[in-house]
């Protein structure tokens, strides 16, 4: 038995997807909404997957501070160094800031902010679904052997 647990946010964020054909290549922003997913095979004595309140407030807190009201630029996009010169919050993605790679990105966040939380044993993150409008997104899962490989 699997027992699961979901914290939910959302951000208003900009990015664009210059590599790609088509309008996405403006830039652009959406109303995002984040899904995080912590699984525990078993929950322990006292009965918790992991503590919510810690969990939600430090998730969050990242996510203010680095997306919130700014934009998601790839490495390579000629538009990051601009918007940074004029004091433009700018969160850099190591390839492109595709609604994919952004469930990605807050998955691997979620997992160092649970590794410092109380937690059952071998809590993981198992899914991460992102939302950049009301009709596309992209999820983000890991098996519980993927977690502990």
């Amino acid at each position: 038995m699997t027992h699961l647990v979901t914290v939910r946010h959302n951000f208003e964020t900009a990015h664009r997807l210059p590599h790609l054909p088509g309008k996405c290549t403006s830039l652009h922003g959406h109303s995002w909404w984040a899904d995080v997913t912590i699984a525990a095979p078993e929950l322990p004595p006292g009965g918790l997957v992991v503590e919510f309140g810690r969990l939600k407030k430090e998730f969050r807190a990242w996510v203010d501070e680095h997306l919130d009201h700014g934009a998601m630029l790839g490495a390579q996009d000629p538009l990051l160094p601009v918007l940074r010169a004029h004091g433009s919050k700018v969160y850099e993605v190591a390839t492109w800031p595709t609604v994919e790679a952004t469930a990605e990105l807050l998955a691997q966040v979620a997992g160092d902010i649970l590794f410092d939380l109380p937690r059952a044993q071998y809590a993981h993150v198992s899914r991460v679904h992102v939302t950049e409008t009301h009709v596309n997104g992209a999820t983000w899962e890991q098996t519980p052997a993927e977690a502990s490989a």
